[in-house]
């Protein structure tokens, strides 16, 4: 599959960079001092076979887990010297993260899962509802604001935890999986929805954990883990 992907060299923003990250568990190293760098707009998937480390260091890249040794750069901050309400304030306030099965809230409306990260900003009631409206008809589904997830497709319900991710403009997108419980067209219209979001001018940089050609296919970057090593990076 052949995607027409913009180059977004001429955004040189760093937003995250890594620095000789490594990270032990009790079973043995899981990453053994890796390092990256990730710009404003561009689109990085994470590749390689399962306990290579991918989703330890997507975890490490966004603060919810603690690495032994090495820094993380995020908007020119290392994450290492922050307390945990200021790694906290960080994630809520310049993250998105977006996983395999979805995680939304089965007593909350759509609109209202997607609101939640905003209330823990405390934006004001107006801002938030605008902005929910205008990420709902961006997924296609502002006639279903009030519905349950359990109402909705696989497909549906993970791009509300798109627009859920992207309600607070982040800068960084991590997504671990994005696609892998949905059939092909769902994942196919999870993608396109991806490069919309990053291509905008004002989109964020995103980060995909995938064992996936089609998603790797849309990045402009891939990073192939094996054994808690990066051992090829290539432009896609």
């Amino acid at each position: 599959m052949t995607h027409n992907l913009k180059n977004p060299s001429h955004d040189t923003t760093l937003v995250i960079e890594a620095k000789d990250i490594f990270k032990n568990y009790p079973s043995g190293q899981i990453l053994k001092g890796v390092s990256l760098k990730v710009y404003k707009g561009e689109r990085l998937a994470l590749t390689g076979p399962s306990g290579s480390g991918k989703t330890t260091l997507l975890n490490c890249l966004g603060g919810l887990d603690h690495f032994d040794s090495g820094k993380v750069f995020f908007s020119g901050v290392d994450l290492h010297t922050l307390s945990g309400s200021s790694l906290a304030q960080i994630r809520r306030e310049k993250i998105g993260t977006v996983f395999q099965f979805f995680h939304l809230l089965p007593t909350l409306t759509l609109k209202e899962n997607i609101e939640l990260p905003l209330q823990l900003v405390h934006a004001e009631k107006k801002v938030r509802s605008l902005r929910v409206n205008e990420l709902l008809d961006k997924v296609h589904l502002l006639d279903r604001a009030d519905s349950l997830p359990s109402e909705l497709s696989g497909g549906e319900q993970q791009r509300i935890a798109i627009a859920r991710a992207l309600v607070h403009k982040p800068l960084l997108i991590l997504a671990d999986e994005p696609t892998g419980n949905l059939d092909s067209k769902s994942g196919q219209d999870i993608l396109t929805l991806f490069k919309e979001i990053t291509d905008d001018s004002s989109g964020p940089a995103l980060i995909m954990v995938t064992h996936s050609e089609d998603v790797a296919s849309i990045c402009h970057r891939r990073v192939h883990l094996k054994d808690g090593n990066i051992i090829k990076e290539s432009t896609i």
